[in-house]
């Protein structure tokens, strides 16, 4: 008798949280993680024979500009959702060169997701008024990205980009690797 008390109160317990089980929502996946940031060297390369003839060709990285001066950054970590939603957390992100070397020159940053391997470069930007840089470099992003990102981001890029009117990247994400 005690045998079919215990599995019929089983039964009953289970039935009545099914009901809750279905009302609780969904939590987005993962779509993409980075671990790790590089900070943006604003020239890839100059070539020619003088410096009156030399061709300098911009770090441009999935048709964004790179900033004006170097910049480093220490760490970086983001996590980016199926839905959108976003969680970036930098540290050091400072002038690496320029008379305000080791300083952020009171920048503020958003964040561009790109998925695309080649052009065009649909770009999945945060609030492009951006999160100001602590006085170390220090920033943290928890936004949504818009427009949303594609269920498959086959070949991931983040670009932490300065705000204004003309929003260079000056750092980047280093895929997670799994």
């Amino acid at each position: 008798m005690m045998k079919k008390a215990f599995h019929l109160s089983a039964f009953l317990t289970g039935l009545l949280t099914l009901p809750a089980l279905a009302q609780e929502p969904q939590s987005a996946q993962t779509l993409v993680q980075f671990d790790g940031g590089i900070g943006v060297l604003p020239v890839a390369s100059a070539v020619g024979p003088g410096p009156t003839s030399t061709v300098v060709n911009l770090n441009i990285v999935r048709g964004v500009q790179p900033a004006g001066q170097i910049w480093v950054i220490s760490a970086l970590k983001a996590n980016v959702k199926t839905d959108g939603n976003i969680h970036v957390v930098g540290r050091g992100l400072l002038l690496g060169g320029g008379n305000l070397i080791g300083f952020t020159a009171n920048a503020s940053v958003f964040a561009t997701l790109v998925c695309e391997p080649t052009a065009p470069f649909p770009q999945f930007s945060t609030n492009p008024t951006g999160v100001p840089l602590q006085p170390n470099g220090d920033f943290q992003i928890d936004d949504v990205l818009s427009p949303l990102p594609p269920a498959d981001c086959v070949s991931p890029v983040l670009l932490i980009r300065v705000t204004g009117a003309n929003p260079g990247w000056f750092a980047a994400g280093i895929p997670k690797q799994n």
